[in-house]
This record gives structure tokens, C-alpha cells and sequence, in this order.
């Protein structure tokens, strides 16, 4: 029997690095394509490489199935984001529907209008349906109106804002120096309302004043004056809130 020499031995036992070289880049490139495809992935196609790699390994697909940490926290985060949103704008609707329907059975239609902007629902009062002119207190029939809406925004847990607006005619008396305070003065009056009477709470409100500074048209004739001079409550979305100011709860100690 023939017997292979030494040297030859060697250089059969020398080669077999070059297995696991070519085993470990191939699983360096199974890694990155991976990687790669992550990257750009949704929730259904990241089940179906889960499943096939599980396959291709002869493992089990418990670890990338499993409610650990998310390998793409980012497309959770955004179908998460996604139903928020789809579940604030269908309450958002329902209170619009709402108070159009009030709006339509008290024939103030053309005197009051409800919209849904990016900011939120936006109810807008002209301001002869509250104030007579240049005058900040609401009539008794105002605060009939302002009790309805109020009674439906009690509804949403959103911060309100109420925000007055004037014309761009002067206005200097002793009570009302500019537009500035007649525009304030007539949103507070409306938040004192809400807060009193239907009992929204206070820190879910805040009165706002624009003066002339804001016209919804151009300050060029009686008509559009009157569009101008208006008091508009506004139901903001969640993501604006966060840039109104918190309350912070202080207890005080005792030294």
C-alpha cells in the first residue's frame, strides 16, 4: 500500500482554511445583503425574510419573531403614529359634524363656519353673532351660542384656543386703547364663558388677540371688514400642542 508522503499531507491540511474562509464570506454577505434590505423593508416583507432565513438556517424563527426590540423600530413607530393620527382626525370630524349640524338648525349659517385646518377644527364666529361693535361683552343670545359649542367641546381632551380678530379701523377709547385689546378682550370674554358655564377646564384654554394683524381678506371694503372682525375657537391637533406651555406642579416644603 502506498503511502502519501509528508509534504503532501501538509498541503492538503494547509488548504482546508480556505472552508471556513469561504463559509465565513458568504455569511458576511448573507449579513449585509440583509442589512441592506432592512433598510428599505415593511412589516409584511420583514415576516417573509424572517421566515426564509429561519429556513435556510435550519433554525427556529422564535428570536426574530419574538416582542423583543425591534430590528426596525421605525416602521412600528410609524404605523403607531399612523393610527393615532387616523383616530384624532375621525373625533376631530365628529365634533365638526357636530357643531355644522348646530350651526345649520340655529340658522347661522354664512354667520358661523366650521372647517378642519392642519392646525385642527376651527369654528369662526363673525363678530356680530357675539359682540355688538366695538364692544367686548357677549350679548345674551351670545352666550346661548357659546353654551352650545361649549357643551360639544367638552367632548375632546385638546387644548382650545380661542383668538380675536378686528378690522383694520382704529379704535381708541378708555377700555379699548387699540385693536389689540378689543381683540383680547372679546376672546377672553368668550373663554370666561366656556370655563364658567360649560366647565371645560381651564388649563385646556387660552385667549389670544391679533388686532387687525391676521385678516382673513383684505382690509378694502365694508364686506370684507366684516369677515375680518371675528372670534375664532380653535381645537388644536396633538402635535401642536406641544408648543403651548405646561403647568408645572409645585408643592411647596417647609424648611
Amino acid at each position: 500500500m502506498k503511502k502519501r508522503g509528508r509534504g503532501e499531507a501538509e498541503k492538503e491540511n494547509s488548504e482546508r482554511w480556505l472552508i471556513t474562509y469561504s463559509d465565513l464570506i458568504t455569511l458576511l454577505l448573507i449579513f449585509f445583503i440583509v442589512m441592506y434590505s432592512l433598510s428599505k423593508i415593511d412589516a409584511s416583507k420583514y415576516q417573509a425574510i424572517a421566515s426564509s432565513l429561519a429556513k435556510t438556517m435550519g433554525g427556529s424563527s422564535s428570536v426574530l419573531d419574538s416582542g423583543g426590540a425591534s430590528v426596525a423600530p421605525g416602521v412600528q413607530e410609524k404605523e403607531l403614529n399612523q393610527s393615532t393620527d387616523k383616530a384624532e382626525l375621525e373625533n376631530m370630524e365628529n365634533i365638526r359634524r357636530q357643531i355644522q349640524e348646530y350651526v345649520d338648525e340655529s340658522g347661522l349659517a354664512g354667520k358661523v363656519t366650521v372647517g378642519i385646518e392642519e392646525r385642527g377644527v376651527v369654528v369662526s364666529f363673525q363678530d356680530v353673532v357675539l359682540f355688538p361693535l366695538g364692544v367686548a361683552e357677549l350679548s345674551s343670545s351670545a352666550n346661548e351660542i357659546v353654551d352650545q359649542v361649549g357643551g360639544i367641546l367638552k367632548q375632546t381632551k385638546n387644548y382650545i384656543r380661542v383668538e380675536g380678530h378686528t378690522d383694520d379701523l382704529p379704535i381708541n377709547t378708555y377700555k379699548y386703547p387699540s385693536n389689540w385689546e378689543l381683540s383680547l378682550m372679546r376672546s377672553a370674554s368668550v373663554v370666561h364663558r366656556l370655563v364658567g358655564y360649560s366647565q371645560i377646564p381651564a388649563d385646556r384654554l387660552s385667549a389670544t388677540g391679533y388686532g387687525e394683524y391676521r385678516p382673513r381678506m383684505p382690509n378694502n371694503s365694508d364686506l370684507n371688514r366684516q369677515q375680518n372682525r371675528r372670534v375664532d375657537i380653535v381645537i388644536l391637533r396633538t402635535k401642536f400642542q406641544e408648543v403651548e406651555p405646561e403647568a408645572v406642579n409645585s408643592q411647596t416644603t417647609q424648611p
